[in-house]
């Protein structure tokens, strides 16, 4: 079963210098029909006006990835990483125990525009830690965040796999899937048709008791692929 989770649908913040898309309740925006997917929470599509961003704050016993697609962040926290995250580039920082941060435009002219993903941890009071990576894509389907953190991969305190889908026009790909997981598919840009249901930049869908699916490209895609429990 697929469930579409439209882009227009979606919580909507304008702080000025911080205009959000919310996939799920977050924040001001609240909708118990929308809590998330399985152990995902949070799917922020962030637009950061230049030189602005978030103050120092804290989080506890969460796993937080950002995936930057235009511009560039600067990271500082609480356990002395200061970071510049570039377009391409994606972070996860597990807070553990508790963990304080900021995250600012590192730009003074260009917008920065990033995903901000939120995983409910299957471990708590942990230390917390950063890690950071480009992955260059050598398939389709590549993957970008795992429990284990196997091939250089981003290691999550969750049995969680995100990966980052590719496709050109036209091509078509199929996937095998365990009926007893959850999955989810995030589009960051063009059009993608996911079995018979056709999905543009900012939709999502949740897919549930299916054992394969198949992706046809409409056009050029990138998108995320969360595995869940």
């Amino acid at each position: 079963m697929i469930t579409i989770r439209a882009a227009a649908d979606r919580g909507r913040a304008n702080f000025g210098w911080l205009q959000s898309k919310h996939t799920f309740s977050f924040g001001r925006y609240y909708d118990p029909a929308f809590m998330g997917v399985s152990a995902l929470r949070v799917i922020n599509d962030d637009t950061v006006a230049p030189a602005a961003g978030f103050d120092t704050h804290g989080h506890r016993d969460m796993e937080i990835i950002s995936y930057v697609t235009e511009g560039v962040i600067q990271h500082k926290d609480s356990y002395g990483h200061e970071m510049t995250l570039p377009a391409g580039e994606f972070q996860l920082m597990s807070a553990g125990s508790g963990i304080t941060h900021s995250e600012y435009n590192g730009s003074d002219k260009a917008p920065l525009k990033f995903l901000q993903i939120w995983i409910q941890p299957n471990q708590t009071g942990t230390t917390p830690s950063y890690q950071q990576r480009e992955f260059a894509q050598t398939a389709w389907l590549t993957e970008v965040v795992t429990p284990d953190g196997r091939n250089g991969t981003l290691q999550i305190k969750q049995d969680a796999t995100v990966s980052k889908l590719v496709l050109g026009a036209e091509q078509q790909q199929s996937l095998t899937l365990n009926a007893e997981r959850t999955y989810y598919v995030h589009i960051i840009s063009g059009e993608l048709q996911v079995d018979d249901i056709q999905l543009t930049a900012g939709d999502g869908a949740t897919i549930n008791a299916q054992t394969a699916l198949q992706f046809n490209a409409l056009t050029n895609i990138e998108a995320l692929f969360f595995d869940l429990p």
